[in-house]
């Protein structure tokens, strides 16, 4: 493989669609473990999104001549502009700022996967009721991450890389 940064991006955008197609492929699948596939592909997927969103910064790092980052946290830190102006890193702070765009959904998703399960705690008020109570165990708290939102953010992220491209090449 060559040394150029932008090969990683691709590759992990790649690795994406992999994931994402393996997944479907789940979906459609009546073996007795479809369930563990599908949570095996959608974490696959995230984790090579993730990897394609550290490739991006490294590309524009590398563009800048700025320090290597080691995560996407460290690319988009605080200090991230550090008085110089970086349209691309701007964009980038501002999508991951704002909790409704689809980066920032990306990057706690991927937080997520290194949290510990939590069981809630029901707080306790009235001291009458019963202490033995009915659970549903068929409610799932956190919705899934679905394949459609999946695909979208890889689409989002590919777009974004093709257009940081465009702006980052030298004429």
């Amino acid at each position: 493989m060559a040394q150029e940064l932008y090969t990683r991006t691709n590759q992990k955008l790649f690795f994406a669609g992999l994931a994402l197609e393996s997944m479907d492929k789940a979906t459609k699948s009546q073996a007795m473990n479809a369930q563990g596939l599908i949570q095996a592909e959608r974490e696959a997927a995230l984790f090579h999104l993730y990897g394609a969103l550290l490739g991006l910064c490294h590309e524009i790092g590398g563009f800048y001549r700025l320090p290597i980052a080691a995560s996407v946290e460290q690319a988009l830190a605080d200090d991230a502009l550090n008085g110089i102006a970086i349209p691309e890193v701007a964009e980038l702070l501002e999508l991951a700022r704002q909790r409704e765009t689809w980066l920032a959904q990306l990057l706690s998703a991927y937080a997520d996967l290194f949290r510990p399960p939590v069981a809630t705690k029901p707080v306790k008020t009235d001291v009458t009721q019963p202490l033995i109570q009915a659970v549903n165990l068929d409610e799932i708290e956190h919705p899934e991450l679905s394949r459609q939102e999946l695909e979208s953010w890889r689409d989002n992220l590919k777009g974004l890389v093709r257009r940081f491209r465009d702006a980052l090449s030298e004429c």
